[in-house]
């Protein structure tokens, strides 16, 4: 506890906590980028493998669905064996997939891919549990939500950097036929460099690497050491499922967002493609700001009200969220549409970053099960949406649904209570320094 950083040099490497919190930003960006670069490529993809829209819907659905168990089980594996040689595991093993789907000969070769480079989506578990191990109480709010934030908009850069890359590509006398499978491969490589970055410069928390300390006998908070344990233990929680509610409610609807902004704007507005990764990735990109101001806002929050009011400022930007969805949802113009997601975006991204201001306060000795049970919690909101749209097969109606069903999910998050003993050794820490 004593060596848990109390501020954010945002500036300096010199230190294991900050090299920590750059690596899991730049490690969150990279995997976002390749998870997210299909989409903005989806109607090349639609056209190569002559897919109908709710083949679309169901490739959208393969793309979440499988990091709900990712997530689950990437969790508890920070626990046992630490952040960073996860982290390098999943970064390396995500390459595969992403070839694979660029050298796809058929749709269900490609349908297989797109569901395993879902994977890499639980990155996210990895990097609040890294940051929530290295900085105290007072400020890990801003560090998760910093974190998630920045890497958060590698999804946002793929929306406007892939479309690029495919011009500059076909540009250099490639067919289009082949060069969105190119810009799909290319989307990947820099997984396993960041990979060997954070096995090089990394380490699991701020006193050293999880395994060396357990062999030396030193006690680390995650005691119950991951695995099954971690899980019911954070299972057995209602506040974690409330979380899981309020995340599936904000990062679930930002997934399915990122998913079918670009097809949605070319297909309901008549934008070019390049025009429609502009649009969508300006969602995207929001979260740099929005997320870590959500952050701060809820540690500035609870440094003078208290722990409960994390939930009360989350429940409110949840409902902000909602209501702008409806908005984005009956506008028929492409600039108010693109005005309406940007509020939306705001809010979204605020949200996500004040749910995991609240996950280091749940269990701390159960913290990559919590971490593992809420950050699925986005992913099934994302599969539900995606469900829900092919139900009911209008985009418009779809967002409509989801808005109201975002305002209705605040109600959980205002219930939420907390032991004021869960935050006492942050509080004195921050205290004494």
């Amino acid at each position: 506890m004593s060596d848990k950083a109390t501020s954010i040099d945002l500036f300096s490497l010199r230190t294991p906590t900050m090299r920590a919190f750059h690596l899991a930003w730049l490690a969150f960006f990279v995997c976002f980028f390749a998870w997210f670069a299909c989409a903005p490529l989806m109607p090349m993809v639609k056209q190569a493998f002559g897919l109908s829209s709710d083949d679309v819907a169901t490739l959208n659905i393969a793309a979440v669905s499988i990091t709900i168990l990712a997530r689950l089980v990437i969790g508890p594996m920070c626990d046992r064996y630490g952040p960073r040689k996860v982290y390098v595991a999943l970064m390396v093993a995500g390459m595969a997939p992403m070839l694979g789907a660029a050298l796809a000969p058929t749709y269900h070769a490609f349908f297989w891919c797109r569901l395993a480079i879902g994977a890499v989506g639980a990155s996210f578990v990895i990097t609040q549990y890294q940051t929530s191990v290295m900085f105290a109480g007072n400020v890990v709010g801003m560090a998760n939500a910093t974190t998630a934030g920045w890497g958060n908009a590698g999804a946002g850069a793929a929306q406007v950097a892939v479309p690029l890359m495919l011009a500059a590509i076909v540009a250099l006398g490639m067919r289009e036929a082949s060069a969105w499978r190119l810009t799909l491969a290319l989307s990947g490589v820099a997984m396993p460099l960041v990979a060997w970055l954070y096995w090089r410069y990394g380490q699991d928390c701020p006193q050293g690497n999880y395994a060396e300390l357990r062999a030396q006998g030193v006690h680390i908070d995650s005691g119950k050491k991951g695995g099954w344990r971690s899980l019911m233990a954070a299972g057995r929680n209602y506040r974690v499922w409330m979380l899981f509610v309020a995340y599936a409610a904000s990062f679930g609807v930002e997934v399915f967002i990122h998913n079918v902004a670009a097809v949605y704007y070319v297909d309901h507005f008549h934008l070019s493609l390049e025009g429609a990764g502009v649009a969508a990735g300006s969602f995207g990109l929001l979260a740099i700001v929005a997320r870590p101001l959500g952050g701060w806002l809820s540690d500035r929050a609870a440094s003078r009200r208290g722990l409960p009011v994390r939930a009360w400022l989350l429940a409110a930007l949840i409902i902000g969220e909602g209501g702008a969805l409806l908005v984005f949802s009956h506008t028929d113009h492409a600039l108010p549409a693109v005005l309406a997601m940007l509020l939306f975006g705001i809010c979204t991204h605020m949200a996500c970053g004040a749910a995991y201001a609240l996950v280091p306060f749940i269990n701390r000795e159960a913290l990559g099960g919590v971490a593992g049970i809420v950050g699925a919690g986005g992913n099934v909101g994302a599969v539900a949406a995606g469900f829900l749209l092919k139900g009911e097969g209008d985009m418009g109606h779809t967002l409509a649904i989801l808005g109201v069903i975002v305002c209705a999910s605040s109600v959980c998050v205002a219930a939420m209570r907390f032991k004021t003993e869960r935050v006492a050794p942050e509080v004195a820490l921050t205290a004494a320094n």
